[in-house]
């Protein structure tokens, strides 16, 4: 299984048009953090986690010509916002795009993309199928996938399982039957915000002690804003298994 960084941002804490913050202005590449997003491969079966407004930069980017499938873990605009773009798969595939997600999500869909379900669509318009989904594991193209109930604030959110790796983001607590679901994982990718306090994300300690508690081989963190400070001088802050993710790295499972 190899697992692509999409993007390792987040919409929180963007700052203003010419901001000269030492994030902003830094040349390091990876501190130039698109929207959250994940890209799985297994075998010959392509997946995404989330599709922000940057979905299709990103799948440009990496050049992924194939994708079977979207997973959604919530309606967040910087999760769902790209999700039009999945029309260019459509007409290169010749099919349906299946999404997935929990029903307050696939309804958020079809609310924001109402013209990809009306009975008579304008010629171009995205071809989607969505697919409810629970706590329950579930198959896609045989593949299990399992979720993972945390919240972000209030409001429910799915991580995912796919055998010995798990990914989280967009949350602040994780109930006590999600970390049971998380034992024996060995790669873990998990949301780390910003130092300071937030109410419905994980701050950077916070994060440090949850990836603790799950005890994963290798962590690394996703839904990073710019307050979070440089790459290269978070880096030091953090325990040996534990490291920051960044758009465009790659690793296998």
């Amino acid at each position: 299984m190899k697992i692509t960084f999409l993007g390792s941002g987040t919409s929180q804490g963007v700052p203003v048009i010419g901001c000269q913050c030492e994030v902003c202005q830094s040349m390091d590449y990876r501190d130039k953090r698109l929207r959250v997003s994940i890209h799985i491969e297994i075998g010959s079966h392509s997946f995404v986690i989330d599709t922000g407004p940057d979905f299709r930069q990103q799948m440009l980017r990496e050049g992924i010509k194939k994708l079977d499938a979207v997973i959604l873990t919530h309606s967040h605009k910087d999760h769902i916002a790209g999700l039009d773009d999945v029309r260019a798969f459509n007409y290169l595939q010749q099919k349906d795009m299946p999404v997935y997600g929990m029903k307050q999500t696939l309804a958020q869909v079809q609310t924001e993309f109402y013209y990809a379900f009306e009975t008579v669509k304008y010629p171009g318009t995205p071809q989607i199928m969505l697919h409810e989904i629970d706590d329950r594991p579930f198959e896609v193209n045989g593949i299990t996938i399992a979720p993972l109930p945390v919240f972000h604030l209030r409001m429910p959110v799915f991580g995912f399982r796919i055998g010995n790796f798990s990914y989280i983001t967009d949350a602040n607590q994780i109930p006590a039957s999600t970390y049971e679901k998380l034992k024996g994982t060995e790669v873990l990718i998990l949301n780390a915000l910003q130092k300071e306090n937030h109410p419905s994300h994980f701050t950077l300690s916070e994060s440090i002690e949850v990836a603790k508690i799950i005890g994963a081989r290798q962590t690394y963190f996703t839904h990073m804003s710019h307050k979070l400070g440089l790459h290269r001088l978070i880096e030091k802050e953090l325990p040996e298994s534990v490291t920051l993710g960044y758009d465009g790295l790659s690793f296998t499972v």
